[in-house]
């Protein structure tokens, strides 16, 4: 008997059959593997430096107005409270990053603890940002265009109301990262943090989730806010007698388009991606350009988490005198154009009646 037979009595012999495959198990359709090795080397050079950057200027900008405000201003007003929220929401996005550079450069080293608090914060920080900026900008549009009405609402305890309202919506909206966030190992990229540990379709719904709460939520609603906010106050500093009108509405301008400039490419390669996710046709050319558009435009998004709070402090008069006076302890050769300057404002304080529209 030859070999072949016996091993085919061997398998009569326990009920079996040479083709132990379950059709059930096959997959027809064809799996699509796309490697990302490239777009991990573009990250790990462009996504430290950058990080790292946001980081120093973000704690030099945000904890420069947080010593004025508590040096020179009063805790107690509406505007210095949502200020003061908006520059804590900046630094704890920043905290985040040094750990972000880090991951870039190698893996993830800081274990399952630190991945879901330092992406939570990451997000709560990041959102909560937005909310404030956005917060703000409708503060002055009330204390502009509806002064009146206004100086009997906009009391300690709104601005209280409104700061805790702010903080628990970007908690719940992070709530995601602190469940969803695992430390698993790559073959090819060690260590990652990632949200993981549940099956391609779960994951991929709250991927959805994610994309389109943060278009919504967290651009579209405030992009209309801002631009309808400041379209109101520029029709309404041109109705007055204002000296400085066109500074104000120069002003303005540049929040616009700075808001625009920055949070609208991003947004757009997010909306694109959940568009990709809930197509049935996956492109891996199309998944690494998007991934490519993600990282920069991510980090000009992120930039304007730094260099939000000078619009809100230097640009004003009043900042402006508070930082001079800073620098003249530290530089003594500013005491005498201080002083010169200061006699100036007296004189022009004199002739011109306080606006609540100067900014």
């Amino acid at each position: 008997m030859s070999s072949e037979d016996q091993y085919q009595n061997f398998l009569d012999l326990f009920g079996e059959d040479d083709n132990t495959t379950d059709t059930s198990y096959v997959l027809s359709d064809r799996v699509v593997l796309c490697p990302k090795q490239d777009v991990n080397q573009f990250g790990a050079r462009f996504i430290p430096v950058f990080y790292y950057a946001n980081f120093l200027l973000s704690y030099l900008g945000n904890g420069l107005v947080l010593f004025i405000i508590f040096k020179f201003e009063k805790l107690s007003t509406v505007t210095n409270i949502f200020l003061l929220n908006l520059v804590l929401s900046n630094l704890l996005f920043a905290s985040s990053l040094p750990f972000w550079a880090m991951y870039h450069s190698s893996d993830w080293i800081f274990g399952l603890v630190l991945c879901k608090m330092v992406s939570s914060a990451y997000f709560i920080g990041f959102y909560s940002s937005i909310l404030f900026l956005t917060l703000m900008t409708f503060d002055r549009y009330l204390a502009v265009v509806h002064a009146v009405a206004a100086a009997k609402s906009r009391k300690k305890a709104y601005a209280i109301i409104a700061s805790v309202a702010v903080w628990c919506t970007s908690i719940v909206a992070s709530v995601k990262e602190l469940v969803l966030q695992n430390v698993r190992k790559s073959p090819y990229d060690g260590l990652i943090c990632e949200e993981s540990g549940y099956p391609e379709s779960t994951m991929e719904h709250w991927s959805l989730v994610s994309y389109y709460q943060q278009f919504l939520l967290f651009f579209l609603l405030p992009l209309f806010m801002v631009m309808y906010c400041y379209i109101s106050i520029t029709v309404r500093i041109l109705s007055t007698r204002m000296k400085e009108k066109c500074r104000s509405i120069k002003l303005i301008f540049v929040i616009i388009f700075t808001f625009f400039a920055c949070w609208t490419p991003y947004n757009i390669v997010i909306l694109l991606r959940a568009i990709q996710i809930s197509s049935s046709s996956k492109d891996c050319s199309d998944a690494k350009t998007l991934d490519y558009a993600l990282y920069v435009t991510r980090n000009i998004a992120y930039l304007y988490c730094c260099i939000s709070p000078m619009f809100y402090t230097f640009v004003g008069k009043k900042f402006q005198s508070h930082f001079r006076r800073l620098m003249s302890k530290r530089i003594p050769c500013l005491k005498r154009h201080m002083s010169l300057s200061s006699q100036s404002t007296r004189t022009t304080s004199q002739r011109t009646p306080h606006s609540a529209y100067e900014y």
